[in-house]
């Protein structure tokens, strides 16, 4: 549930200017998301989201910059990557149900020089790097992160 809510947050800043709580609250709400004040705090604290802009609006960071002890990437994969495997240039993700698009999302948005694109399922991403040492180097950055390891 956690998964598919952060991923509602996401898709509604980066849709529309929201410029509080209270009206991400009600966007969630409208999405069938009932999430109390402090929940609601809690994902946009995790989810690196900042005030800013000419419009007051949440924007995200830059994912490949750093906000805090680690990038919205790291924290991404941190919680949500099961497991990495390579084959050449194609980079395989598995997450939990339902959180391969929170992780899309963050891997998109810090603009890596190892991915060309992703494509996100339910609990599966598929990254495509521009060739096998830069996969090799993402399977790198991404392993550590693995749950278990």
């Amino acid at each position: 549930m956690k998964a598919q809510r952060q991923q509602a947050i996401l898709e509604a800043v980066g849709q529309e200017p929201i410029r509080s709580q209270e009206q991400l609250r009600r966007r969630l709400k409208a999405h069938g998301f009932s999430v109390t004040q402090a929940t609601l705090s809690r994902d946009v604290r995790e989810l690196g989201l900042m005030k800013g802009g000419a419009d007051g609006a949440y924007v995200l960071p830059d994912a490949s910059s750093s906000s805090g002890p680690a990038t919205l990437l790291d924290r991404a994969a941190a919680e949500y990557l099961v497991r990495v495997d390579r084959v050449e240039q194609m980079v395989l993700m598995r997450t939990g149900p339902g959180q391969a698009g929170v992780l899309g999302v963050a891997l998109d948005r810090a603009r890596l020089a190892e991915v060309v694109g992703t494509l996100a399922g339910d609990d599966t991403i598929l990254a495509i790097a521009p060739d096998v040492r830069r996969a090799t180097a993402l399977v790198k950055r991404l392993q550590q992160h693995v749950r278990g390891t």
